[in-house]
């Protein structure tokens, strides 16, 4: 598994043993083919380890989930953030700096998109009360933690065992506290998971880090705009089994957002549903607000 990236080198783990790891380079005949944090790779060469050797990825596995993101909601070029994750914990501050649904609906579109399961983990929660967010996705099932810096963890880490989960939130909301307090010794597992160069922090770069127990962690850089250009109405509804085959009776061209856009949308005729449609359909909106919650430096 590739578990780091750092100018044109790769830190990699071998098999099963979070300790086993090499450090590779492209092999010629992928020519430019994204590898990222969570692929599956074939490597072949020097798998010794040692300091100053180098092997060659020659291969990269199917993936079996992609977090992706465009540059803004204009931008039509793809780019792949963690492969093969299972879960996307979505980190949200209640407080300094104050929360955004728009950036918790985004994050969920990407990861319905991309076949990760959504988890909303708050932070800061003494510096305000929770109950009037979380109630914004009350209708979406929405499994939701909290991971400040004096909250118990243990909801936390039955949820990140034995899975690779992705981190993902703006700059400040706490995700690097997160971090080193379900990774022991983050600081100092970086610099050894990552192999690359002088393992300098990974602030601008995403890094996998092995739990105790089993499981991994994907640290990924603070967020400065996440667009979704990628991504239709039809990718999103698609994640909802009970609703997916009520859009094959949608005329052409619905965006799904119900009247007055679409008077016609077959999400309006489920019996029993209606709340749950209107909590997907903001999900909807914000896919189609051209705003990637840019937020400044990460």
């Amino acid at each position: 598994m590739v578990v780091s990236v750092d100018r044109g080198r790769w830190g990699c783990v071998l098999g099963d043993d979070p300790d086993r790891r090499v450090v590779a380079m492209r092999a010629r005949e992928l020519g430019r083919t994204p590898i990222v944090v969570g692929d599956q790779v074939d490597v072949v060469g020097d798998l010794s380890g040692r300091p100053d050797t180098l092997a060659r990825i020659v291969r990269v596995a199917d993936r079996r989930t992609v977090l992706r993101r465009t540059a803004d909601d204009t931008d039509p070029f793809e780019r792949i953030v963690v492969s093969n994750a299972e879960q996307l914990f979505i980190v949200v501050a209640l407080a300094d700096p104050p929360p955004r649904t728009g950036f918790v609906e985004r994050a969920m579109v990407a990861a319905y998109a991309g076949g990760l399961q959504p988890i909303l983990c708050l932070t800061k929660h003494d510096l305000a009360a929770d109950s009037e967010f979380a109630s914004e996705f009350a209708d979406l099932d929405l499994t939701i933690v909290y991971g400040g810096r004096d909250d118990p963890l243990e909801t936390v880490r039955d949820l990140l065992r034995n899975s690779l989960t992705c981190l993902l939130g703006h700059s400040g909301v706490g995700k690097s506290t997160l971090v080193n307090r379900v990774v022991p010794e983050a600081e100092r597992a970086v610099g050894t998971v990552s192999g690359v160069g002088k393992g300098r922090h990974t602030s601008t770069q995403s890094v996998a880090l092995p739990l105790e127990g089993g499981g991994w962690v994907i640290d990924t850089p603070g967020i400065r705009s996440f667009g979704l250009a990628h991504i239709s109405p039809d990718d999103v509804i698609a994640a909802f089994p009970d609703l997916s085959e009520a859009i094959e009776n949608c005329p052409r061209g619905c965006t799904h957002l119900g009247p007055p856009a679409d008077p016609e949308c077959a999400l309006d005729e489920l019996p029993g549903k209606q709340r749950r449609v209107a909590a997907i359909r903001l999900l909807l909106t914000a896919l189609n607000s051209n705003d990637p919650w840019v937020v400044g430096n990460g």
